[in-house]
């Protein structure tokens, strides 16, 4: 599965390379290699990544899936109980 990002995306990415390799480089580098280099990322790194990320919801997930039965969880055969206390407080 190849990582699409949007163009938009892609403009300002391919931008911070190039400001990364004037700022932290001996040599600039050019649109078409700063493009040419994401593309690289993306499909070589990129995965990683995305893998990485899909993990982590999944926990995540797993976690909130764990927690819903305290959420939500109802006693069951409470009719006598609440009858039981309603009968107590008119009596007292």
């Amino acid at each position: 599965m190849s990582i699409e990002i949007s163009k938009e995306a892609r403009q300002l990415a391919i931008t911070s390379i190039e400001r990364y390799f004037r700022e932290n480089m001996e040599e600039p580098i050019g649109n078409i290699a700063a493009g040419a280099l994401l593309g690289f990322f993306l499909e070589e790194v990129g995965p990683l990544v995305y893998n990485k990320a899909v993990a982590e919801v999944q926990e995540r997930l797993q976690s909130r899936i764990s927690e819903i039965d305290l959420e939500v969880h109802e006693d069951e055969f409470q009719y006598w109980r609440k009858y039981d206390r309603q009968k107590k407080g008119r009596q007292g």
